[in-house]
């Protein structure tokens, strides 16, 4: 018979938070009896193999629409180049970036590789805004830098070492280099165990455009996972704010609330429900934004260069913009939405099956299901007919929690507050590392494992975290064996 215990949230060990709210319907409180949670993509779920992806089409992609998705990977895979080539479809890079590909950064759909201590950031992104909030575009941003910083130019001197070229200067700056060290702090479980967490402290270099007002606020970010999101995207809007309670009503002290954004397909006002702040209304928009941000390549969503005002090199600066007035075609641009929309979920795997069902059970008594619903119906999708009405299991209420000063980055993003960050599916969670070498979680990279990720949530999980710091060594690990099953 297992003891009772303070309550307990093993909150987004990938990037977000807390508790769902108890009156809540669904879920099943222990799920490891029901065959479906071990396809938790649905008819998606990708069989396990020994080198995983989260790339891999859905195992119910129809079978016409296959070359479609192989077309949309090498769009995807391949590096975009500076304007102009022959190559008028790839063309158009920058003239500011940060990477070539998108999945340069999420490496067969993963997670971002963090730099080791002292080394560059090569794989995430340093957000950037000053006090005060914006409705349409969410935040207010750096009159030099933008709302990010971008660490690559098209300029040779940055593609070709300035030895070989007489060492020239760069018309056209980059705008910085982001250094990554690490810092480390010792844990102590209340039974003696230790363990060391760290958290990064960045170091910004060679800023092309001035320095930043004193008021600058920074948020360095790590490339999260693509899995799954064709599914998330299908999850119906009333079954996510069944889950929310901005006003704590019942007063258990915790809270989660849906974050209002700005849809920019439709120019309108519109729920958040992904990036790591819900601040993206939809997936389009998601890529969108990617591509521009990160890339440099305007779209039929955000059709502007990522220069400001006062980069007047960048405003000159070589495009390579079609007949539509884009770098990259409307019909290019769908599919590769078409293509991250079709990925797979991998399968649970059953190792130490024992574990797993104890893990499970821990997890439920301490009320993790709560925070991270197990599972949702998708709704009826006519056009996307392999992701309609299919039970998954991806384990995120979706929602905004304060998650404490400790992962606070003091950036409002919407409505999301510097404290608050969306629940993180936890599906794949334990395939990360073999996905493509990462297992860097949390919303900045710093937490190594599970154990650490949860070891450094507060705010409203602070009594989550300390009941999960009461179990016994051997209950800790069956917990964490569950999670990594998932």
């Amino acid at each position: 018979m297992m003891s009772s215990r303070p309550a307990v949230c093993l909150i987004a060990f990938l990037c977000a938070p807390v508790c769902r709210k108890s009156g809540v319907p669904p879920p099943s409180s222990v799920t490891h009896g029901a065959a479906s949670v071990l396809q938790p993509g649905g008819e998606t779920t990708v069989p396990y193999t020994l080198k995983p992806s989260f790339s891999k089409p859905a195992m119910n992609l129809p079978h016409e629409q296959r070359s479609l998705f192989y077309a949309g990977q090498a769009l995807a895979k391949q590096p975009w180049v500076r304007a102009p080539t022959t190559t008028d479809t790839r063309d158009g890079l920058g003239p500011l970036y940060n990477a070539r590909s998108c999945l340069s950064c999420h490496k067969n759909g993963g997670r971002g590789v963090m730099p080791k201590n002292g080394s560059p950031l090569t794989q995430g992104v340093l957000r950037l805004s000053l006090s005060g909030s914006d409705a349409k575009w969410g935040g207010v941003f750096d009159p030099n830098y933008g709302d990010q910083i971008q660490r690559n130019s098209i300029d040779l001197v940055y593609q070709i070492p300035a030895t070989n070229i007489g060492g020239m200067k760069a018309r056209l700056k980059r705008e910085a280099e982001i250094l990554i060290y690490w810092e480390e702090s010792n844990f102590s479980y209340p039974d003696g165990q230790k363990i060391s967490l760290r958290r990064p402290r960045i170091e910004i270099r060679d800023m092309g455009y001035g320095p930043f007002p004193k008021t600058i606020r920074l948020s360095l970010r790590n490339a999260p996972p693509l899995l799954g999101m064709g599914l998330l995207a299908n999850v119906r809007q009333e079954d996510i704010e069944t889950g929310a309670d901005p006003k704590d009503r019942d007063r258990d002290g915790i809270s989660g609330r849906v974050n209002t954004t700005w849809d920019f397909e439709h120019e309108r006002a519109a729920p958040g429900r992904f990036g790591l702040k819900a601040n993206r209304a939809n997936l389009t928009i998601q890529i969108a934004a990617a591509l521009q941000g990160d890339m440099g390549i305007s779209n039929p969503i955000f059709s502007a260069q990522p220069c400001t005002e006062t980069q007047n090199e960048c405003q000159r600066g070589p495009h390579g913009l079609d007949k539509e007035g884009y770098e990259i075609s409307l019909t290019l641009f769908s599919m590769l939405v078409d293509y991250v929309r079709s990925f797979g979920v991998p399968a649970r795997r059953q190792s130490r099956p024992e574990a797993v069902k104890h893990g499970e059970e821990y997890f439920v008594e301490v009320g993790c299901d709560r925070c991270h619903r197990p599972s949702y119906l998708t709704r009826t999708d006519s056009e996307h007919p392999y992701l309609s009405e299919q039970t998954i299991w991806p384990y995120t209420d979706l929602l905004l929690h304060d998650m404490g000063q400790s992962l606070s980055d003091g950036r409002s993003d919407y409505e999301a507050t510097g404290r608050e960050w969306r629940t993180a599916p936890l599906w794949g969670v334990g395939l990360s590392k073999q996905v493509n070498g990462s297992s860097a979680f949390l919303h900045d990279g710093r937490a190594r494992t599970i154990e650490e990720a949860i070891l450094w949530h507060d705010g409203e999980a602070a009594s989550s975290r300390r009941a999960f710091t009461q179990l016994s060594p051997s209950e800790r690990d069956d917990l964490l064996v569950f999670v990594r099953s998932l």
